[in-house]
């Protein structure tokens, strides 16, 4: 699962990185949660002038996702994650898996190891991180909810997949990852259909991220400076994550915030 990240790049690192004709200036930021807005990437509709790829747009969208056919959205849960496995088959993400796919860019994300219930021990919050750097771009999902005024709100949500090695002690799912050699075909939605591009949505590699423990600090919105990424002695012993179901593995009303 997904509930926090973070985007500490420069526009330029983001305009390099995606191809973007233009990125406009946005801070740093250590502690990005649900409802907040966040940057996503997008293809534009037409090529870019002298490039064989598409131009692509960045974006700024509210992290969290209520589908278009909702009516009152106090009464439908806010989906900030969605199962790849099972996203073209849901009703909520049906629309989207074909015709709104973006990335995410993130400088990581942040997950907690939580004890067995009973357990007595606290649960410990790590720093998820690509291993050499950078920006990583997570596959994701958008969607526009009009309103009967006619207000619109543009919303996003961030596609899981089962975790790999490094994360799978933490927790059991983590974000799709989408490489830079595959952000053309994850944001054709023209010509690539969902089936096409399922080959995507799998774990990162084993050796992509490293896994820091950090304090609870990061619990806290309010929270929003750099030491919340500082390392700290973990509290829990390293040990497989427990098996029982998690917010983000039911079915289509689960996928929802932990908040």
């Amino acid at each position: 699962m997904c509930g926090r990240f973070a985007l500490t790049a420069t526009p330029e690192e983001l305009m390099e990185l995606f191809g973007l004709l233009e990125a406009d200036d946005f801070p740093a930021r250590f502690n990005i949660a649900p409802t907040q807005p966040i940057i996503v990437i997008v293809a534009a509709d037409r090529a870019e002038p002298g490039s064989n790829l598409p131009e692509r747009k960045a974006l700024l969208v509210r992290w969290g996702f209520t589908p278009g056919w909702v009516k009152d959205p106090r009464k439908f849960p806010l989906l900030i994650n969605a199962r790849a496995e099972t996203a073209v088959g849901k009703a909520a993400f049906r629309a989207a898996m074909r015709h709104r796919r973006i990335l995410v860019p993130a400088s990581g994300f942040y997950e907690w190891r939580r004890p067995a219930k009973g357990g007595g021990e606290p649960s410990q919050a790590h720093w998820v991180r690509p291993r050499k750097g950078g920006v990583v771009a997570f596959a994701g999902l958008m969607e526009t909810w009009s309103s009967a005024d006619g207000s619109e709100v543009d919303m996003a949500a961030i596609l899981t997949t089962d975790a790999n090695r490094v994360v799978r002690h933490i927790h059991d799912r983590m974000p799709v990852v989408i490489e830079p050699e595959d952000f053309a075909r994850w944001l054709d939605c023209r010509t690539q259909e969902p089936r096409d591009v399922t080959d995507l949505m799998v774990p990162a590699a084993e050796d992509y991220f490293e896994a820091i423990p950090i304090s609870d600090k990061v619990n806290k919105v309010t929270n929003t400076g750099p030491e919340i990424q500082d390392e700290v002695a973990p509290v829990i012993p390293a040990a497989p994550a427990a098996s029982k179901a998690r917010a983000d593995d039911r079915d289509d009303d689960g996928q929802m915030s932990l908040f």
